[in-house]
């Protein structure tokens, strides 16, 4: 207990020192109660006639007002993310690792999203979504501060949209658990977590869609290419190298123990990522409808160029492989679903299994590193294509939604590239430091008796299933 009250309050000490000195009044999200005016634009009194600057002849901008239709297709897609998640991921997680670990992934998935949705309600969606400057917002919401029910964050409720990007950050370091599956510390897991939220998720989250430097910049990331996937795809794959191969590994087999439950976890992300990208859109309109669509067939298309791969180069295709390829299609389409067209959208999924599947196995073999689960070579490798093939596919003569007025194709592919490196440089050094500080407060890794034994029994003396 006192090691859990001890990791909590540096926790808490460091988040309050991430803090800017200033705070901001305003928040990026527009919040506005009903029973408040929106005053009318009107040109300064100086440059105006005085006779048309009366409120007769001056034109009153509508009050944002709520709107139940999207309120209620925004609490549909929030549900579905936490579906993605708590099982499905866990589930999907927990059907690739060996049995004796089955239980150790479960907990840390289900564990790591509860903690987080506590953090983001303390200082999380504050630092990430109030105005601040180009990196983090400020604590002008933090512990939720000022939001009440008539709070709006356009036509929805804010505490609706505070949740949606709540279940966005609490998933996104449950997908790290897959780096270092089956030899990490328990205890390690949770206080990582805690450290990176607050120092690479939030601060690219605000950069990217709180109004920061990627969103000045003119980045497309609909709905979390960078801020999710590249994000945990690289904290995994620098966890992987920092803890080391697992005991055994590229000696012993290590096969999936249960591709049944891999492939009920797959199909529920399949299900959960429609509210991923569809609800990214906040509203039930034509977009979203896009989006629909756009989602299906990349995902489709992953699939079947996954199998096709394994069916040339391995000569069978397999179940792993076909949901593999599921995910590293809704990976690839996540930052493009809202600006691509539907053709578009099936070259991006199509390509993308490709470009995975080298990843998971030549690029793996040749730098020989033990992610256990594949985070950096699915999420990382087809989030990274993703983000780029954005600023290619959106072009109108491709079925995109076309470029921001001046802005040309070279241009905003450019401007994609940015985003990844910025995000790679920024989450690739701050994750290595909070392992090594992680490692000198508690230790990264399990002894090597308590790994060989498994650690559902080690570290929480239980069994996924009787012997």
């Amino acid at each position: 207990m006192k090691k859990i009250l001890s990791m909590l309050s540096l926790v808490a000490l460091i988040g309050l020192a991430a803090t800017p000195v200033s705070y901001a009044e305003e928040t990026v999200t527009e919040t506005i109660t009903v029973e408040e005016t929106v005053m009318p634009d009107a040109a300064p009194a100086a440059e105006a006639p005085a006779a048309e600057a009366t409120p007769a002849t001056a034109e009153a901008a509508p009050a944002p007002t709520l709107d139940v239709g999207n309120t209620a297709f925004m609490i549909i897609a929030t549900v579905l993310v936490i579906l993605m998640t708590i099982p499905g991921l866990a589930l999907f997680y927990g059907g690739l690792v060996r049995q004796k670990n089955m239980l150790s992934v479960l907990m840390q998935v289900f564990v790591v999203f509860s903690l987080v949705s506590v953090l983001w309600a303390a200082y999380g969606y504050s630092l990430a979504f109030s105005e601040g400057n180009a990196i983090i917002g400020g604590l002008s919401k933090a512990f939720l501060s000022g939001i009440t029910t008539d709070s709006l964050s356009g036509t929805i409720p804010e505490y609706v949209f505070l949740t949606f990007q709540m279940i966005f950050a609490a998933l996104t370091p449950g997908l790290i658990v897959g780096g270092f599956a089956e030899r990490m510390k328990f205890s390690a897991v949770l206080l990582f977590t805690a450290l990176w939220v607050t120092f690479a998720y939030i601060p690219i989250a605000h950069m990217v869609w709180g109004g920061g430097y990627l969103a000045e910049l003119g980045a497309k990331d609909f709905a979390g290419g960078t801020v999710v996937h590249i994000n945990a795809g690289v904290a995994a794959l620098i966890g992987a190298l920092m803890l080391g191969k697992r005991i055994g590994y590229g000696k012993e087999a290590m096969p999936p123990h249960s591709l049944v439950m891999t492939m009920i976890g797959a199909s529920l992300l399949w299900v959960g990522w429609f509210g991923f990208n569809v609800g990214s859109e906040l509203a039930a309109d034509a977009v979203a409808g896009m989006v629909l669509v756009n989602t299906q067939l990349a995902t489709a298309a992953a699939v079947m160029g996954w199998i096709l791969a394994e069916w040339l180069f391995r000569g069978k295709p397999s179940m792993l492989g076909a949901a593999s390829g599921a995910v590293a299609g809704l990976v690839a389409i996540t930052p493009a679903c809202g600006f691509v067209g539907p053709m578009g959208s099936i070259i991006l999924g199509f390509t993308a299994s490709f470009i995975s599947l080298w990843g998971v196995t030549k690029l793996k073999g040749a730098l020989g590193y033990d992610d256990s689960l594949d985070v950096f070579g699915v999420h990382g490798l087809a989030g990274i294509w993703g983000a780029v093939a954005t600023g290619v596919l959106m072009a109108p003569g491709l079925g995109g939604v076309g470029y921001a007025e001046g802005v040309t194709m070279g241009g905003q592919v450019t401007t994609q590239i940015i985003a990844v490196v910025v995000t790679l440089i920024w989450t690739g050094i701050v994750s290595v430091i909070l392992y090594k500080v992680v490692d000198a407060v508690v230790g990264l890794r399990v002894s090597e008796e308590y790994e060989r034994e498994g650690l559902d029994t080690t570290e929480h003396g239980e069994r996924a299933y009787s012997l």
